[in-house]
């Protein structure tokens, strides 16, 4: 069986005003540091073997600290950029709920319906989710990785890896700098 650490990188500034970060490339903040090296601590008997890693700032941060404290190697992987959030870079999430209430709640309850205006869909950031855990799980079939992805991607790839439902991305937007361990019994088991 393998077993995946999915980690949300440490927080940024833009985090913490509650901006919608997307594939923008912010560093980790002070705050983020620390977020990374308590995720750090907390895996240390973890048996982590490798970590990949979103080329987002914040999650190859978060990806050396970790590299560092659990003496593993980490590589990035393109196909993990975060989703494409278009227009709403850098938009407080408050601000598209004023400014587009339907859309906003549309995206809270039915994500898949709804496509950033100039950015990505859903299902076009699925297609690299999937993509990319089809090459680790052929890779990997057993052990232990870690992966370090910003939300809402993160959500996606749960999402692949349990079957599960997406949830409220707007609530997920605001997750950082936790883990989450998820088993993954056959390559089969996986909706990718």
């Amino acid at each position: 069986m393998l077993r995946i650490y999915l980690i949300r990188p440490g927080s940024t500034d833009f985090d913490e005003q509650g901006r919608i970060k997307g594939s923008l490339d912010i560093p980790m903040n002070a705050n983020g540091s620390s977020q990374a090296a308590r995720v750090a601590e907390e895996l240390g008997g973890g048996a982590i073997e490798v970590i990949y890693s979103s080329p987002a700032q914040s999650a190859v941060q978060t990806a050396e600290t970790l590299a560092a404290s659990l003496k593993v190697k980490y590589k990035v992987l393109d196909k993990l950029q975060n989703l494409d959030h278009g227009l709403w870079h850098g938009k407080l999430i408050e601000e598209v709920k004023q400014r587009q209430p339907k859309v906003y709640r549309l995206w809270q309850e039915h994500p898949e319906t709804v496509c950033p205006p100039e950015g990505e869909t859903l299902a076009s950031a699925r297609e690299r989710v999937r993509s990319s855990m089809k090459r680790l799980l052929k890779k990997h079939r057993t052990g232990v990785i870690a992966l370090v992805v910003p939300d809402p991607l993160a959500s996606i790839l749960r999402c692949c890896i349990q079957r599960g439902e997406l949830g409220d991305l707007w609530k997920a937007e605001c997750d950082f700098g936790r883990w989450e361990l998820l088993d993954v019994p056959s390559p089969e088991s996986l909706s990718v």
